[in-house]
């Protein structure tokens, strides 16, 4: 791989979804490369810093039940 290339499926690699033979030359490429290491590094923790403030927060219970209540009188 060559940095164009690591550019274009670094989201691939953080998500996990390149398959082995891609994943191991992205790999590589990094070791070789300082540039697309440091880049690789910035979205990994781009990456961490949304998933850690988005993360999903659950509904309050009440509000749960008022809300399958008026459901449940809709679909009545």
């Amino acid at each position: 791989m060559v940095c164009n290339d690591i550019k274009r499926v670094v989201y691939f690699f953080l998500d996990g979804t390149l398959d082995e033979k891609h994943k191991q030359d992205f790999s590589k490429h990094l070791h070789l490369c300082p540039e697309c290491e440091v880049r690789t590094m910035i979205h990994l923790r781009i990456r961490a810093f949304f998933h850690k403030r988005l993360a999903r927060v659950s509904a309050p219970a009440r509000l749960k039940q008022r809300l399958s209540r008026t459901l449940r009188a809709f679909a009545d």
